[in-house]
Protein backbone atom coordinates (compact mmCIF):
# COMPACT_ATOMS: atom_id res chain seq x y z
CA UNK A 1 0.00 0.00 0.00
CA UNK A 2 1.51 3.44 -1.31
CA UNK A 3 1.87 6.01 1.59
CA UNK A 4 3.28 9.04 1.62
CA UNK A 5 5.80 9.61 4.58
CA UNK A 6 8.84 11.77 3.43
CA UNK A 7 9.10 14.26 0.60
CA UNK A 8 11.80 11.57 -0.68
CA UNK A 9 8.84 8.88 -1.27
CA UNK A 10 8.37 10.53 -4.06
CA UNK A 11 10.69 11.10 -7.33
CA UNK A 12 11.29 14.33 -8.77
CA UNK A 13 8.98 12.87 -11.94
CA UNK A 14 6.20 12.38 -9.63
CA UNK A 15 6.57 16.12 -8.18
CA UNK A 16 6.52 17.17 -11.37
CA UNK A 17 2.90 15.27 -11.80
CA UNK A 18 1.36 16.31 -8.96
CA UNK A 19 2.41 19.77 -9.92
CA UNK A 20 1.30 19.54 -13.97
CA UNK A 21 -2.36 17.84 -11.49
CA UNK A 22 -2.86 20.69 -9.29
CA UNK A 23 -2.54 23.32 -12.00
CA UNK A 24 -5.05 21.46 -14.36
CA UNK A 25 -6.87 21.48 -10.95
CA UNK A 26 -6.88 25.18 -10.71
CA UNK A 27 -7.54 25.64 -14.92
CA UNK A 28 -10.99 22.61 -14.73
CA UNK A 29 -11.84 22.26 -11.41
CA UNK A 30 -15.30 21.16 -12.82
CA UNK A 31 -13.89 18.39 -14.33
CA UNK A 32 -12.08 17.13 -10.61
CA UNK A 33 -15.67 18.19 -8.76
CA UNK A 34 -16.86 14.11 -8.55
CA UNK A 35 -12.92 12.68 -8.96
CA UNK A 36 -13.63 11.02 -5.24
CA UNK A 37 -17.28 10.57 -4.89
CA UNK A 38 -18.08 8.17 -2.44
CA UNK A 39 -14.81 8.02 -0.70
CA UNK A 40 -13.48 9.01 2.60
CA UNK A 41 -10.82 10.99 4.24
CA UNK A 42 -9.79 10.12 7.94
CA UNK A 43 -8.44 13.12 9.45
CA UNK A 44 -6.71 12.06 12.76
CA UNK A 45 -4.79 15.08 14.40
CA UNK A 46 -2.99 14.12 17.71
CA UNK A 47 -2.01 17.67 17.72
CA UNK A 48 -3.27 21.10 17.02
CA UNK A 49 -3.67 22.48 13.29
CA UNK A 50 -5.05 24.81 10.94
CA UNK A 51 -4.14 24.99 7.60
CA UNK A 52 -2.79 21.62 7.16
CA UNK A 53 -6.33 20.04 8.74
CA UNK A 54 -8.82 22.76 7.10
CA UNK A 55 -6.54 22.04 3.91
CA UNK A 56 -6.66 18.45 3.92
CA UNK A 57 -10.62 18.79 4.33
CA UNK A 58 -11.10 21.11 1.65
CA UNK A 59 -9.25 18.87 -0.76
CA UNK A 60 -11.30 16.35 -0.04
CA UNK A 61 -14.49 17.94 -0.04
CA UNK A 62 -13.79 19.83 -3.72
CA UNK A 63 -12.77 16.38 -5.12
CA UNK A 64 -16.54 15.17 -4.62
CA UNK A 65 -15.45 13.12 -1.11
CA UNK A 66 -16.37 13.53 2.42
CA UNK A 67 -14.35 13.70 5.50
CA UNK A 68 -14.16 12.03 9.95
CA UNK A 69 -11.72 12.28 11.66
CA UNK A 70 -10.63 14.39 15.08
CA UNK A 71 -8.53 17.42 15.55
CA UNK A 72 -7.09 16.78 18.83
CA UNK A 73 -5.99 13.69 20.78
CA UNK A 74 -8.06 14.02 24.00
CA UNK A 75 -10.96 13.53 21.35
CA UNK A 76 -10.00 10.20 20.10
CA UNK A 77 -9.49 6.65 22.25
CA UNK A 78 -5.70 7.75 22.30
CA UNK A 79 -7.02 9.66 25.57
CA UNK A 80 -7.92 6.37 26.72
CA UNK A 81 -4.22 4.61 25.96
CA UNK A 82 -5.02 2.97 22.61
CA UNK A 83 -1.72 3.10 20.09
CA UNK A 84 -1.34 4.73 17.18
CA UNK A 85 -1.40 1.09 15.45
CA UNK A 86 -4.49 0.24 16.54
CA UNK A 87 -6.30 3.77 15.75
CA UNK A 88 -5.19 3.63 12.11
CA UNK A 89 -6.14 -0.68 11.91
CA UNK A 90 -10.05 0.66 13.13
CA UNK A 91 -9.83 3.82 11.09
CA UNK A 92 -8.93 1.76 7.88
CA UNK A 93 -12.37 0.03 8.49
CA UNK A 94 -14.03 3.48 7.89
CA UNK A 95 -12.03 5.60 5.15
CA UNK A 96 -10.26 4.89 1.69
CA UNK A 97 -7.57 6.94 2.94
CA UNK A 98 -5.88 9.04 6.58
CA UNK A 99 -4.36 12.59 6.50
CA UNK A 100 -2.59 11.99 10.29
CA UNK A 101 -0.41 14.23 12.33
CA UNK A 102 1.17 13.15 15.76
CA UNK A 103 3.76 15.22 17.95
CA UNK A 104 5.73 11.72 17.83
CA UNK A 105 8.70 11.77 15.31
CA UNK A 106 8.15 8.36 13.57
CA UNK A 107 4.22 8.10 13.95
CA UNK A 108 3.57 8.32 10.50
CA UNK A 109 5.68 5.14 9.78
CA UNK A 110 3.72 3.25 12.57
CA UNK A 111 0.57 4.15 10.79
CA UNK A 112 1.90 3.46 7.60
CA UNK A 113 2.69 -0.15 8.85
CA UNK A 114 -0.37 -0.71 10.43
CA UNK A 115 -3.02 0.31 7.81
CA UNK A 116 -4.54 -0.93 5.28
CA UNK A 117 -4.99 1.90 3.28
CA UNK A 118 -2.88 4.85 2.14
CA UNK A 119 -1.49 7.21 4.77
CA UNK A 120 -0.46 10.92 4.29
CA UNK A 121 2.01 12.44 7.08
CA UNK A 122 0.84 15.59 7.83
CA UNK A 123 3.33 16.37 10.31
CA UNK A 124 5.38 14.20 12.76
CA UNK A 125 7.43 15.84 15.53
CA UNK A 126 10.32 17.95 14.30
CA UNK A 127 10.63 15.25 11.74
CA UNK A 128 9.21 15.97 8.71
CA UNK A 129 5.78 17.43 6.74
CA UNK A 130 5.91 16.20 3.15
CA UNK A 131 2.91 18.01 1.82
CA UNK A 132 3.97 21.55 3.23
CA UNK A 133 7.10 20.73 0.66
CA UNK A 134 4.64 19.94 -2.03
CA UNK A 135 3.09 23.38 -1.48
CA UNK A 136 6.53 25.20 -0.85
CA UNK A 137 7.47 23.30 -4.29
CA UNK A 138 4.17 24.22 -5.94
CA UNK A 139 4.32 27.40 -4.80
CA UNK A 140 7.79 28.34 -6.16
CA UNK A 141 7.06 26.38 -9.16
CA UNK A 142 4.60 28.98 -9.86
CA UNK A 143 6.34 32.03 -8.78
CA UNK A 144 9.77 30.97 -10.78
CA UNK A 145 8.47 28.47 -13.21
CA UNK A 146 11.41 26.62 -12.05
CA UNK A 147 12.68 24.36 -8.85
CA UNK A 148 16.39 24.92 -10.17
CA UNK A 149 19.08 27.43 -10.76
CA UNK A 150 18.04 29.43 -7.33
CA UNK A 151 19.34 30.87 -4.31
CA UNK A 152 17.54 30.04 -1.14
CA UNK A 153 17.51 31.47 2.20
CA UNK A 154 15.94 30.08 5.26
CA UNK A 155 15.79 32.03 8.06
CA UNK A 156 14.61 31.56 12.25
CA UNK A 157 14.09 27.99 13.86
CA UNK A 158 16.17 25.68 11.60
CA UNK A 159 17.08 23.21 14.15
CA UNK A 160 13.35 22.29 15.15
CA UNK A 161 11.64 23.29 12.14
CA UNK A 162 10.62 20.54 10.05
CA UNK A 163 9.28 22.34 7.23
CA UNK A 164 12.69 23.41 6.71
CA UNK A 165 14.35 19.84 6.83
CA UNK A 166 11.41 18.05 4.21
CA UNK A 167 11.90 20.82 1.61
CA UNK A 168 15.86 21.20 1.97
CA UNK A 169 15.81 17.54 1.04
CA UNK A 170 13.12 18.20 -2.15
CA UNK A 171 15.54 20.86 -3.36
CA UNK A 172 18.88 19.08 -3.19
CA UNK A 173 17.35 17.02 -5.70
CA UNK A 174 17.18 19.87 -8.36
CA UNK A 175 20.11 21.42 -10.59
CA UNK A 176 21.94 24.54 -9.51
CA UNK A 177 20.51 24.93 -5.72
CA UNK A 178 22.25 27.36 -3.27
CA UNK A 179 21.51 27.12 0.34
CA UNK A 180 21.57 30.02 2.69
CA UNK A 181 20.95 29.25 6.68
CA UNK A 182 20.36 32.36 8.49
CA UNK A 183 19.90 31.51 12.18
CA UNK A 184 20.86 32.17 15.79
CA UNK A 185 23.80 29.53 16.83
CA UNK A 186 21.43 27.59 19.20
CA UNK A 187 18.76 27.32 16.24
CA UNK A 188 20.97 25.99 13.52
CA UNK A 189 20.33 23.36 11.02
CA UNK A 190 21.16 19.96 12.49
CA UNK A 191 24.46 18.70 11.91
CA UNK A 192 22.99 15.43 10.05
CA UNK A 193 21.01 17.49 7.70
CA UNK A 194 24.19 19.19 6.54
CA UNK A 195 25.84 15.77 6.63
CA UNK A 196 23.63 13.89 4.91
CA UNK A 197 21.73 16.13 2.52
CA UNK A 198 23.43 19.30 1.94
CA UNK A 199 26.95 17.76 1.73
CA UNK A 200 26.66 14.44 0.64
CA UNK A 201 24.53 15.64 -2.52
CA UNK A 202 27.20 18.33 -3.01
CA UNK A 203 24.62 21.27 -2.36
CA UNK A 204 26.97 24.40 -1.74
CA UNK A 205 25.43 26.05 1.40
CA UNK A 206 26.59 28.96 3.89
CA UNK A 207 25.83 29.91 7.52
CA UNK A 208 24.81 33.48 9.00
CA UNK A 209 23.20 34.52 11.75
CA UNK A 210 23.05 37.76 9.71
CA UNK A 211 19.96 38.62 7.80
CA UNK A 212 20.07 41.74 6.69
CA UNK A 213 23.41 40.64 4.92
CA UNK A 214 21.85 37.30 3.00
CA UNK A 215 18.98 39.22 1.65
CA UNK A 216 20.40 40.70 -1.69
CA UNK A 217 21.35 37.71 -2.95
CA UNK A 218 18.48 35.95 -2.25
CA UNK A 219 15.81 34.46 -4.87
CA UNK A 220 13.81 32.46 -2.14
CA UNK A 221 13.51 33.90 1.55
CA UNK A 222 11.71 30.93 3.54
CA UNK A 223 10.96 32.58 7.51
CA UNK A 224 9.98 30.62 10.55
CA UNK A 225 8.55 31.17 13.82
CA UNK A 226 10.65 30.20 16.75
CA UNK A 227 8.44 27.35 17.77
CA UNK A 228 7.36 27.60 21.33
CA UNK A 229 6.24 23.95 21.86
CA UNK A 230 9.30 22.38 20.32
CA UNK A 231 11.55 24.33 23.77
CA UNK A 232 11.84 22.81 27.26
CA UNK A 233 13.17 25.84 28.80
CA UNK A 234 10.49 28.83 28.15
CA UNK A 235 13.45 31.40 28.94
CA UNK A 236 15.25 29.88 26.01
CA UNK A 237 11.96 30.47 23.83
CA UNK A 238 11.53 34.00 25.15
CA UNK A 239 15.19 34.96 24.13
CA UNK A 240 15.26 33.59 20.56
CA UNK A 241 11.30 34.17 19.95
CA UNK A 242 12.57 37.42 17.88
CA UNK A 243 15.75 36.90 16.48
CA UNK A 244 14.28 37.73 13.24
CA UNK A 245 12.02 40.14 12.06
CA UNK A 246 11.37 40.86 7.80
CA UNK A 247 9.73 44.24 7.75
CA UNK A 248 9.28 46.53 4.44
CA UNK A 249 13.05 48.35 5.37
CA UNK A 250 14.68 45.04 5.71
CA UNK A 251 12.78 44.18 2.16
CA UNK A 252 14.43 47.35 0.25
CA UNK A 253 17.82 45.14 0.23
CA UNK A 254 16.10 42.45 -1.70
CA UNK A 255 15.66 41.16 -5.15
CA UNK A 256 12.46 42.80 -6.29
CA UNK A 257 11.33 39.49 -7.34
CA UNK A 258 12.11 37.89 -4.05
CA UNK A 259 9.85 35.10 -3.20
CA UNK A 260 9.02 35.50 0.64
CA UNK A 261 8.01 31.94 2.00
CA UNK A 262 6.42 30.91 5.42
CA UNK A 263 4.97 27.80 6.61
CA UNK A 264 2.55 29.74 8.83
CA UNK A 265 1.69 30.05 11.38
CA UNK A 266 3.38 33.47 11.74
CA UNK A 267 4.14 35.27 15.51
CA UNK A 268 5.94 38.79 14.07
CA UNK A 269 8.73 37.12 12.39
CA UNK A 270 6.85 39.33 9.39
CA UNK A 271 5.74 42.64 9.76
CA UNK A 272 1.97 42.76 8.71
CA UNK A 273 3.11 45.77 6.59
CA UNK A 274 5.05 43.24 4.36
CA UNK A 275 1.79 41.71 3.53
CA UNK A 276 0.57 44.33 0.88
CA UNK A 277 4.13 43.64 -0.87
CA UNK A 278 3.82 42.03 -3.77
CA UNK A 279 7.13 39.56 -2.84
CA UNK A 280 5.10 37.79 -0.30
CA UNK A 281 3.75 34.63 -1.05
CA UNK A 282 2.82 33.00 2.11
CA UNK A 283 -0.82 33.24 1.52
CA UNK A 284 -0.44 31.74 -1.87
CA UNK A 285 1.49 29.04 -0.05
CA UNK A 286 -1.65 28.37 1.84
CA UNK A 287 -3.75 28.19 -0.90
CA UNK A 288 -1.51 25.70 -3.42
CA UNK A 289 -1.10 23.57 -0.89
CA UNK A 290 -4.58 22.80 -0.88
CA UNK A 291 -4.54 22.23 -4.67
CA UNK A 292 -1.56 20.08 -3.93
CA UNK A 293 -2.71 17.87 -1.49
CA UNK A 294 -5.92 17.05 -3.73
CA UNK A 295 -3.48 16.33 -6.27
CA UNK A 296 -1.82 13.78 -4.18
CA UNK A 297 -5.17 12.04 -2.90
CA UNK A 298 -5.82 11.33 -6.09
CA UNK A 299 -2.94 9.64 -6.80
CA UNK A 300 -2.48 7.62 -3.84
CA UNK A 301 -6.11 6.58 -4.17
CA UNK A 302 -6.00 5.72 -7.67
CA UNK A 303 -2.69 3.71 -7.09
CA UNK A 304 -4.58 1.80 -4.22
CA UNK A 305 -7.38 0.92 -6.51
CA UNK A 306 -5.03 -0.51 -9.16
Amino acid sequence: MRSLIDILDLSVEEIDDLIATACDIIDNPDKYAEACKRKKLATLFFEPSTRTRLSFEAAMLELGGSVIGFSAANNSSAAKGESVADTVKTISCYADIIAMRHPKEGAALVAANNASIPVINAGDGGHCHPTQTLADLFTIYREKGRLSDLTVGFCGDLKFGRTVHSLINALSRYAGIHIVLISPEELKLPSYVKKDVLQKNGIPYTQTTDLEGALPELDILYMTRVQRERFFNEEDYLRLKDSYILDLKKLEKAKSDLCVMHPLPRVNEISVAVDDDPRACYFKQVLGGKYMRMALILKLLKEASV
